[in-house]
């Protein structure tokens, strides 16, 4: 199957074609802008999530028990996960994730946070015959996604992968994502975007039991007995491992604890 980095669809990401950009730095001579003080009420997107039980086994393994580096860029991702999944198809939008209606929620406040995660995937089409969370839950019974091509397109919403991650979403495993969801699923922290070498969607069905080993790059479908491999999260990893861009930055010494 031909890479997704080779795709004409500009919103389509690839982990393997992830590329660096840096931007010029203004002269000595530039007139620089000191931006104001926010005000006491301002809220940021992201913080610290709340306790959350989620329904998927996280495994610990080690891979290299002899390295001594404290580096987090140092250290792949340490953990596994287990537990049913919920099967999507193509082209899966943030509207369908979390409608717009639902994005006056800051997931900062733990209340908010909750009730996000409980309106996860709430707008996908009636097709979808199997609710991914139940009415009056807050969290759903599937940790695991697994979606076609073009996951998360549509708008830059940061509350898309957010609102996954407060139902008790911990991966998603996609054909393809839109760049933007991708970038977002990494800064947040709240779930592993990964992605599928083959179409893994059409070979899994929603309940299926499956095993996402991040170490070996691998999916196991417990229930079918297929196993599928995955490509590498890289240097991602570390930073949703360890929370998010912010509390990646922290731990690796970049700015203040």
């Amino acid at each position: 199957m031909a890479a997704t980095a080779s795709l004409p669809n500009p919103t389509t990401f690839s982990s393997s074609s992830l590329t660096r950009r840096h931007h010029r730095q203004p002269s000595p001579s530039t007139t620089t802008f000191t931006p104001t003080k926010q005000p006491s009420s301002f809220k940021p997107l992201i913080s610290l999530s709340p306790t959350l039980i989620r329904h998927a086994s996280v495994i610990p393994y080690v891979t290299n028990p002899t390295s001594s580096s404290s580096s987090p860029s140092s250290s792949p991702p340490a953990t596994s996960f287990h537990g049913h999944c919920y099967v999507v198809r193509d082209n899966i939008d943030t509207d369908q994730i979390i409608p717009a209606e639902y994005l006056t929620l800051v997931p900062s406040k733990p209340d908010e946070y909750k009730k996000l995660g409980s309106y996860a995937l709430i707008g996908l089409p009636e097709s979808y015959t199997t609710r991914f969370i139940e009415p009056g839950q807050y969290s759903t019974k599937y940790p695991i996604i697994i979606a076609g091509d073009n996951f998360g397109c549509g708008s830059s919403r940061e509350h898309a992968p957010v609102a996954l991650g407060a139902a008790g979403v911990v991966a998603v495993v996609a054909e393809s994502y839109a760049r933007i969801f991708f970038r977002n699923s990494v800064a947040t922290g709240e779930i592993y975007p990964l992605e599928s070498e083959v179409r893994v969607c059409d070979e899994c069905r929603t309940g299926d039991v499956v095993t996402i080993e991040l170490g070996e790059s691998r999916l196991v479908n417990h229930t079918t007995g297929k196993e599928y491999k995955l490509k590498p999260i890289g240097d991602a990893g570390p930073v949703i491992e360890a929370g998010g861009i912010f509390a990646y930055a922290r731990k690796a010494g970049m700015i203040p604890a």
